[in-house]
């Protein structure tokens, strides 16, 4: 089972996260930028826990 990659901060709802960028997620795969994570102390608001780096998904090249 992979992550689900959402490409919008929950928190400003106007930063975009492509799967290449920077993001932090909790285990429940809430997502938010990094400003925002900062701002929340790297703590999720919707369950109390940790917002860590999101691993990033690179595309693999065209065949």
């Amino acid at each position: 089972m992979s992550l689900e990659m959402r490409n919008l901060c929950e928190r400003c709802e106007t930063t975009p996260l492509p799967q290449d960028s920077p993001a932090r997620i909790c285990s429940h795969e809430c997502t938010f930028c990094v400003p925002c994570s900062d701002a929340m102390q790297n703590v999720c608001p919707n369950c109390g826990g940790e917002l860590v780096a999101r691993p990033r998904r690179v595309s693999s090249p065209a065949g």
